[in-house]
């Protein structure tokens, strides 16, 4: 994902459709994240007509928590999928792992936060350097958060270092559609229609383009399924949903 093609000078990477040195992204990313927090949840039910509650419903049914598991959500902002877990299992545990401190306290004050105070914690921390000791976790779930890190790579190294042997990993996030005229029509959608909406709903336009140029330069089903295994996972499956515009991709420690 970075490049660096003369060998000199600094490590680049990209940040939505523009060039920047790999150094800076977490930065930016994290300003991002910073500026949406209090509209983050409004937002996502907005732009997906609530169909990213659908989404990971089926990211659920498909991990099939189960009591005394311990999960890692990364990127896991206001605690979504967190919440999901521990509802369908209620002898687990969960620790939710983010950069941007904005969003776990949005995470903190969302109803229903407080029945999970004692299984349930909140740790602000960046994907490619986890602050948890190898093999502590049961699940690493990351959902609409791994196309933001400078070095997905490194991120999903680190996903199999903290997982115990035999855990999993699940991954949602946006994707690809397989037919042109569909991708072609929802470009249309994410470009014209979702930074407006950012500008109207969440005062920052600039945020929510980025939001949608970073998921175009997301690898497609496929280069990401060989990205979790070149990390070491076994068993790589994905799922489409809503036709490829996210996917569920699937992988096990063993």
């Amino acid at each position: 994902m970075a490049e660096n093609p003369g060998g000199d000078g600094p490590r680049t990477t990209h940040f939505g459709f523009q060039t920047v040195e790999e150094d800076s992204k977490a930065g930016m990313v994290h300003g991002v994240f910073s500026r949406v927090a209090s509209r983050y949840d409004v937002m996502n039910d907005l732009m997906s007509a609530g169909v990213h509650r659908l989404w990971k419903d089926a990211m659920m049914d498909w991990l099939a928590p189960r009591d005394g598991q311990r999960l890692l959500d990364v990127a896991g902002g206001t605690g979504d999928i967190a919440f999901r877990f521990l509802r369908r299992a209620p002898g687990a545990s969960a620790v939710v792992c983010d950069m941007t401190a904005p969003m776990l306290e949005e995470g903190r004050r969302r109803a229903g936060a407080e029945a999970f105070a004692d299984r349930l914690e909140w740790v602000v921390g960046d994907a490619m350097a986890l602050p948890f000791p190898d093999a502590s976790f049961d699940v690493y779930t990351i959902s609409f958060g791994i196309r933001n890190v400078t070095r997905p790579e490194v991120a999903l190294s680190e996903a199999f270092r903290v997982l115990r042997p035999g855990g999993r990993l699940m991954v949602l996030e946006f994707s690809q559609l397989p037919v042109p005229a569909m991708q072609w029509l929802y470009d249309r959608y994410s470009f014209n229609v979702i930074p407006a909406m950012g500008q109207v709903v969440a005062g920052d336009r600039d945020s929510y383009q980025y939001l949608v140029e970073s998921i175009r330069r997301f690898p497609d089903q496929h280069s990401f399924a060989a990205m979790i295994r070149g990390a070491g996972f076994d068993l790589v499956k994905y799922r489409n949903l809503s036709m490829g515009i996210a996917a569920l991709h699937s992988g096990w420690k063993l």
